[in-house]
């Protein structure tokens, strides 16, 4: 069985102008993250791994910043295209929830009734539009899109290459890019048309995926700090000594544990199919981005003014915890996700029934 290795321990080197192929092998290949200041490695589940096992990698990405469409390709767009039964490339993919995109049938069925393009002869689509901040969109394969078409929602696969990219970057400088599309022709076999469920089922596996990685970086700034607070002394003691340090040591551990026991705790749902699921991911999501500030803050604080320079790996993680916490939904909008179904009768039974 071949394995590849990615070093991620050159934080210098600007995220794009990683190779972020050797991720991606064929299905009898492992794809390694690793770190060589840490000799352990954590592997890319297979495709059909549970969704456990596709968070614990996701975590372990998040936790060493890597440069890579990680969490997007398992967690979201493989998943995607197992379902609807189009072919899963082997390379990095991203994923595109665009409502407001034009779409009409490349080849209008002869019809009395709408618009030309309303009803087509087959799922040949024309699109037009700008797909947003596209994560990692010039390091993809592929771009899995899902979008409103006339005849309801639609799952559709494109290239980088088909549209005009525009590159943007987050907080970290990991790239969201731009890609506008001028009446881009999408053959039918690339075209699947796909339950409300399923366009449901997409946006929680984003935020799931989003929230995975929040509990990465959150674990990462834990062991940052308590490595520098047990090192760093002042008055002839470590800082680790001082009360209010300990104090805050807490809070920030308490912080990191509740996002990572909400993520772990969405993984059963989503996995099953169960009900359930959309609450667990409101909440796992909600619990990460509400976390996100409250845990670089506390980090920061300990860390004093050396946390904040390019030579000191924390601002790998916070600042990667400011970006991913308003991505695929911040706190209030999943708050307010996570609300609106419930009634003061079926509060007690959702936070006390196990999934």
């Amino acid at each position: 069985m071949n394995t590849h290795t990615i070093d991620t321990s050159t934080p210098a080197i600007p995220a794009d102008d990683y190779d972020t192929a050797v991720f991606f092998t064929d299905p009898d290949a492992i794809a390694t993250v690793t770190n060589t200041t840490a000799p352990d490695a954590v592997a890319l589940p297979s495709p059909d791994a549970s969704t456990a096992e596709l968070l614990a990698a996701a975590q372990e990405a998040g936790r060493r910043a890597v440069p890579a469409p990680f969490a997007e390709t398992a967690l979201v767009a493989r998943p995607l295209l197992r379902r609807v039964g189009l072919p899963v490339p082997e390379g990095p993919l991203s994923y595109a929830i665009a409502p407001d995109l034009t779409i009409r049938y490349a080849h209008p069925a002869a019809s009395g009734v709408g618009s030309a393009g309303c009803f087509g002869e087959d799922d040949t689509l024309l699109v037009s539009g700008t797909l947003r901040r596209v994560p990692w969109a010039r390091a993809a394969d592929a771009v899995v899109v899902l979008a409103a078409a006339p005849s309801g929602p639609v799952l559709f696969t494109l290239t980088p290459d088909q549209a005009v990219l525009t590159p943007g970057g987050n907080l970290a400088e990991e790239p969201r890019d731009d890609l506008h599309l001028a009446a881009l022709e999408v053959p039918a076999s690339h075209v699947r048309r796909i339950s409300p469920e399923l366009l449901d089922e997409a946006r929680l596996r984003a935020a799931l995926a989003r929230s995975a990685l929040i509990a990465g970086a959150a674990a990462r700034c834990v062991e940052l700090t308590v490595a520098h607070t047990t090192a760093r002394t002042q008055f002839g003691r470590p800082l680790s000594r001082f009360q209010a340090v300990k104090q805050e040591e807490a809070r920030l551990i308490e912080e990191a544990a509740l996002v990572r026991a909400a993520v772990q705790a969405a993984a059963a749902p989503l996995d099953t199919g169960s009900s359930a699921a959309h609450f667990a991911v409101a909440a796992a999501k909600t619990q990460a981005s509400a976390s996100a500030a409250e845990i670089a803050r506390i980090a920061h604080q300990l860390h004093g003014a050396i946390g904040i320079t390019q030579l000191n790996p924390l601002h790998l993680a916070t600042t990667r915890l400011w970006s991913w916490r308003d991505e695929d939904g911040d706190e209030t909008y999943w708050a307010r996700r996570l609300a609106r179904p419930l009634t003061a009768a079926g509060l007690w039974p959702a936070l006390t029934t196990e999934p």
